[in-house]
């Protein structure tokens, strides 16, 4: 169910990145387009015949400025404006929606940008305000002594005369007819020099003049929203632990992300090149093949190089359309699932081997329980004692078993192994654990080289301390199947003490050694083969140092000279802190 979960999950994901990437390419498709009219208008207008005698002799040859230069046909054009009126200033307030406020923006002509911020009134005050609502042109002779323009910063720049209009946004139909105009803001000239008068004729140039100032600054604004909206949606692109791709309609590779990057071993100039060329895995290109012809999208899992290991991708595919129907290309997830697919292989091996492990003890009481049963009066009390002692031990090993089983499903759920912790004597636990195992086994010699500047006391989980020192010792002892020397070492770190268990037996694959900690984790090769065990008895060993100790454990190890297993724990633990860890 998890998995099933987790991959619905990132259908959806896969879903919501093709719809957002489908519509920021609409979007910045259109603005473009109604930039690069606006642009034309504008050009249009500064080279218009008609125009007054005070705009000859400007260079009006002005090409069309690409996108990212829009800002600087408007600040052209406003220069253009205060010389074709003959005004000293020009000042553009675009409407904040969420202010209610008209807002002096850059760029203006005759007033310092940093000035712009004394240009702020509400849209219901002032000759601003007034032209904005009715969108209808004002011209005002005398700003000083004129009621309209009290609310007005128009005072603090000296402001005598001026005319006022509206921006706005017409929007026609296919027969160039108006079908919808927006005021967006206005458009102010201010002090007409040789001490003349606004009048008539600068109205109805200021207001052509103002249809395209407005068109401009409607679609810039647009335009970086997108912008804005297409760096967040790079920028998720970017931060996804999966792997994404893109790819065009014509094959080439339209975006990738830094984790396919990674994947692939590609720099950030792979844009634009064929896709096949640069990224060698015909499986690859077979899913995105195979999403183009259905609308369901393709998915199949592939084996990828990365660094010097072998990694598995669930890769799923879809194909990209605009609104329109238009192909966009096919974008493509690949989720790393090796942990995943492993987990599965060791659960599957998992399965086999704890039904191996239940029938093995089973089968050993069955037997000598029925032995017992059917002629008990046959047997001696030597038998009898070897028999039940057999017994015990199965049952212990049955016991073991499941409590190995039982915690891992606490661990598993988020549940904590209840640790109690206590201030304890250390030298009579390691004393006690070395002697029950020294009784455990005929054929390997338990040493104890504990240090005598151990600390004599130290806190935490006394029952759990034992619990780590019996398994690792019970593995040196099963990987040690020729017996020999088994090292208990105990030394003190100052604020840690330092146990290890070195046995001389089997060792440990180098390839295996990060890896000896995970759950149902084996070893499988033909010297152990045939030694029982979950997997589980390191997993819980792991959890019991670094989580319920706050401690660290690792393995040094040679294959065919042994191992040992390092465990380094706090003497004072934080009791608190380890409480709030396993909470």
């Amino acid at each position: 169910m998890h998995v099933s979960s987790e991959q619905e999950n990132q259908s959806n994901e896969l879903s919501g990145l093709k719809a957002q990437l489908a519509a920021s390419l609409k979007k910045v498709r259109e603005l473009e387009a109604a930039l690069d009219t606006s642009e034309r208008r504008v050009r249009q207008l500064e080279t218009d015949k008609n125009l007054p005698s005070a705009n000859r002799g400007i260079d009006s040859s002005m090409d069309v400025a690409p996108i990212n230069e829009a800002d600087v046909t408007l600040r052209r054009l406003v220069q253009r404006i205060a010389m074709i009126l003959q005004a000293e200033k020009i000042v553009i307030m675009f409407y904040d929606r969420e202010a209610g406020e008209l807002i002096g923006i850059p760029p203006s002509f005759g007033v310092e940008e940093d000035r712009l911020k004394i240009f702020r009134v509400r849209a219901t005050h002032g000759i601003s305000g007034l032209v904005y609502r009715k969108s209808e042109a004002v011209i005002f002779h005398d700003a000083v002594n004129d009621p309209r323009t009290k609310e007005d910063p128009f005072g603090l720049l000296h402001i005598q005369n001026g005319v006022t209009v509206p921006l706005v946004i017409e929007k026609r139909d296919e027969e160039n007819r108006v079908i919808d105009r927006t005021t967006i803001g206005v458009l102010h000239a201010f002090n007409k020099r040789h001490d003349e008068d606004f009048n008539d004729e600068d109205v109805r140039l200021l207001e052509r003049m103002a249809r395209n100032v407005g068109s401009i600054i409607a679609n810039l604004q647009l335009y970086r929203e997108v912008i804005e909206e297409r760096e967040e949606l790079l920028q998720t692109f970017e931060s996804l632990s999966a792997g994404l791709v893109l790819v065009s309609a014509e094959g080439r590779l339209s975006q990738i992300n830094a984790t396919a990057r990674a994947l692939f071993s590609l720099g950030s100039d792979a844009i634009g090149k064929q896709a096949a060329d640069i990224i060698p895995i015909p499986e690859l290109h077979e899913v995105l093949t195979a999403a183009r012809g259905t609308s369901e999208g393709g998915k199949r899992e592939i084996q990828v190089m990365f660094g010097n290991t072998e990694r598995i991708y669930e890769v799923q595919a879809a194909l990209v359309r605009s609104e329109e129907g238009k192909d966009l290309g096919v974008v493509a997830i690949l989720n790393d699932v090796t942990e995943m697919r492993n987990i599965d292989k060791m659960k599957s091996s998992f399965v086999a081997m704890a039904s191996h492990e239940l029938r093995t003890p089973l089968t050993a009481i069955k037997g000598f329980v029925r032995t017992l049963l059917d002629g008990e009066e046959f047997y001696g009390p030597e038998d009898r004692h070897e028999f039940h002692t057999i017994i015990d031990q199965e049952c212990d090993r049955l016991r073991r078993l499941i409590d190995d089983l039982l915690n891992t499903a606490r661990i598993e759920s988020g549940e904590s192994l209840k640790p109690n912790y206590t201030r304890f004597d250390l030298m009579p636990l390691l004393e006690k654990v070395v002697m029950i195992q020294r009784q455990a086994t005929s054929k390997h010699e338990i040493i104890l080289d504990a240090a005598d500047e151990l600390p004599a006391t130290l806190i935490g989980d006394e029952d759990k301390l034992d619990q780590i020192l019996t398994n690792l010792l019970n593995n040196a002892i099963k990987y040690s199947p020729n017996g020999g020397e088994i090292v208990v070492h105990a030394r003190n770190e100052g604020p840690s003490v330092l146990i290890g268990v070195e046995d001389h037996g089997l060792g440990i694959p180098k390839d295996h050694l990060t890896k000896v900690f995970e759950k149902f984790h084996r070893v499988n090769n033909e010297d152990n083969r045939k030694i029982y065990g979950t997997g589980l008895g390191l997993y819980l060993v792991h959890h019991l140092v670094t989580q319920v100790h706050m401690g660290q454990i690792w393995v040094e190890s040679e294959l065919g000279s042994g191992s040992t297993f390092w465990v380094r724990i706090p003497i004072e633990l934080d009791v608190e802190k380890a409480k709030e860890m396993n909470n």
